[in-house]
């Protein structure tokens, strides 16, 4: 992005604009330029997040982290980048002991299958459980997945390491790697909990990858406060 100060401002290029919308009052107007305003400086910023997000030094080394892929056979971290030089793991909350998989965990992982093909053209993606294989691919396939590559741990030190497993049970872990040569590193991985949100907000990502707060995040009611999706609902979804 060009430099801040190469920039027209915000306001400036919000006043610009010449879209109208049927019937709007002066009032909505106001306050729409207004938004659009800041619209354009969250864009901004989201960029700025990304460029220094690519400025990262190199991450740490990870030890021989070893999974299983869907015939059964043990492959190492590196493996998972196949062609590509980055690489994309989320670790979902669908450990052996879960009857089903975390539905929020399943929001998202759905969310990804539809583009993976358009995502693989630039990089690889895993989803990482500690359930089998099989079992992961059965849920999927009951979903209507079939663009995505999962795998099973060997051993939970994968999770334990990233933070996703411990004595208060399981949870999610975001991470993008990097492979030069037969080096990987850590490129960068979501970090924070409740010591990092703000009040009345559960922690999440920002910008948050999930589509499905963002969608609800332009409505009137937002995401709420009491809210989470489900697995299955009484009109099938619609």
């Amino acid at each position: 992005m060009p430099a801040e100060a190469q920039l027209r401002p915000a306001t400036e290029l919000a006043e610009a604009s010449t879209t109208r919308q049927l019937g709007e009052s002066a009032d909505y107007r106001r306050a729409r330029t207004a938004l659009l305003a800041e619209e354009i400086a969250l864009r901004r910023q989201i960029q700025r997040v990304a460029a220094q997000r690519r400025t990262l030094p190199p991450g740490p080394a990870p030890k021989d982290y070893r999974f299983l892929d869907e015939q059964g056979n043990e492959v190492g971290l590196a493996d998972l980048f196949g062609r590509h030089d980055t690489l994309f793991t989320y670790f979902w909350m669908f450990g052996p002991q879960r009857a089903r998989p975390c539905p929020m965990c399943t929001s998202f992982v759905g969310s990804l299958d539809i583009p993976a093909p358009d995502i693989a053209q630039r990089l690889s993606v895993a989803i990482v459980g500690r359930s089998p294989v099989a079992r992961q691919l059965a849920f999927a396939r009951e979903r209507g997945w079939r663009n995505l590559n999962f795998y099973q741990t060997v051993g939970d030190d994968f999770p334990r390491d990233f933070g996703a497993l411990g004595d208060s049970g399981e949870g999610a872990a975001v991470l993008v790697w990097t492979r030069d040569g037969d080096t990987v590193r850590l490129f960068w991985a979501a970090e924070g909990g409740s010591e990092t949100a703000d009040p009345g907000f559960d922690p999440h990502l920002a910008p948050d990858p999930t589509p499905l707060w963002n969608i609800l995040d332009m409505t009137p009611a937002g995401r709420g406060t009491d809210w989470y999706p489900s697995l299955a609902y009484a009109d099938g979804g619609r």
